[in-house]
C-alpha cells in the first residue's frame, strides 16, 4: 500500500493549514497514494496555554472540514488529531476517514504531555492536562490487510500501549506527533525505531515541524520505519510530504525470522 506522510507547521487558523494540506494532496494524487497520514494538531495549533477556539464538536463545520479532506482527495485520511469538545471536556482526538468520507475510528490521546525545560535554553514549559482530558481506550483501525494501532505523540513513551496493540494483531503503529525540539533531538528516532523493533510492525510517525507561535517549536523528522527497525524515509526539516510502500510480505518475513510469540497469554 502506498502511503503519504504530511509534515506541517500548523498555525492557529485552520484554513491556512487546510490550504497547505490540499496542496500536498495534489502531489499525493500524482503518486497514486492510497492513504495520507497527518500530524498531531494539524487542524489548529494553539500555544499550549489555552485551547484553540476552533474546537471540533459533533458534525460542526470543523468536523466537516476534516471529513471533506477525504472526500476531496479520494484517499484515506488517517492519524491526524484535532482538539475536540465532548460535553464540556476537551480531548486531543485522532480522526480517520475513508475516501468516501465515512468516519472509520477515533482515538483520544491517553498519555498527556508535561515537560518543564525552564532551565533549558528553549525555556519550554508545557502541561497538556491544563487543557485536555485524557482518553481511556486504545483503538485499532482495520484497513485492508493492515491493523493500525492509533496513538498520539507522548504515547510513544509508553511501550505497554504498543505491546497491547501487537498482542491484538496490529502490524502498523500510527504515531502522529508534535514533538518539541529538545526531546526530539534526544529521543525521537530511538523511540520510534524501538517501537518498530519490539513489535515487528511498521511505524508511521507524522510530525509537526518549525515555529508555530511564540511558545511552540517542534522537531519535525516525520518517519516511516519498517518492521526490522530500518528508517525507510525521514522528512527531516521543512513542510513537505514523504512517501513509502507498506508490504505485508515484509511484515511476515520479519516476524517469521524473529519467531516471537505474539501473545504471551496463548
Amino acid at each position: 500500500m502506498k502511503i503519504g506522510v504530511i509534515q506541517l507547521t500548523s498555525v492557529l487558523e485552520p484554513e491556512r493549514n487546510l490550504t497547505k494540506i490540499r496542496e500536498f494532496i495534489q502531489l499525493a494524487k500524482h503518486q497514486n497514494t492510497e492513504a495520507l497520514f497527518l500530524p498531531e494538531a494539524f487542524y489548529s495549533m494553539s500555544d499550549g496555554t489555552k485551547p484553540t477556539p476552533y474546537l471540533v464538536e459533533e458534525k460542526n463545520q470543523h468536523y466537516e472540514a476534516i471529513r471533506h479532506l477525504a472526500l476531496e482527495s479520494g484517499m484515506y485520511i488517517l492519524g491526524g488529531s484535532a482538539a475536540t469538545n465532548l460535553n464540556g471536556k476537551i480531548f486531543n482526538r485522532s480522526y480517520n476517514f475513508s475516501p468516501e468520507g465515512s468516519e472509520l475510528e477515533t482515538y483520544d490521546k491517553m498519555n498527556l504531555f508535561a515537560v518543564d525545560l525552564s532551565r533549558h535554553p528553549s525555556q519550554t514549559v508545557i502541561d497538556e492536562a491544563r487543557i485536555y482530558s485524557p482518553g481511556s481506550d486504545p483503538k485499532i483501525l482495520n484497513l485492508k490487510n493492515y491493523k493500525i494501532g492509533l496513538s498520539i505523540c507522548f504515547d510513544l513513551r509508553f511501550p505497554e500501549l504498543f505491546r497491547s496493540y501487537s498482542f491484538q494483531g496490529a502490524n502498523v503503529l500510527s504515531i502522529s506527533s508534535a514533538f518539541t525540539v529538545p526531546t526530539g533531538k534526544a529521543h525521537w528516532h530511538t523511540l520510534l525505531r524501538a517501537r518498530a523493533i519490539e513489535n515487528q510492525s511498521y511505524v508511521i510517525a507524522s510530525a509537526q515541524w518549525g515555529a508555530h507561535n511564540d511558545k511552540i517549536v517542534t522537531y519535525g523528522h516525520s518517519l516511516v520505519v519498517d518492521p526490522w527497525g530500518e528508517v525507510l524515509v525521514d522528512a527531516q526539516e521543512g513542510e513537505k510530504i514523504i512517501f513509502a510502500e507498506l508490504s505485508m510480505e515484509k511484515i511476515e518475513a520479519v516476524r517469521s525470522r524473529m519467531n516471537v510469540i505474539r501473545n504471551p497469554k496463548q
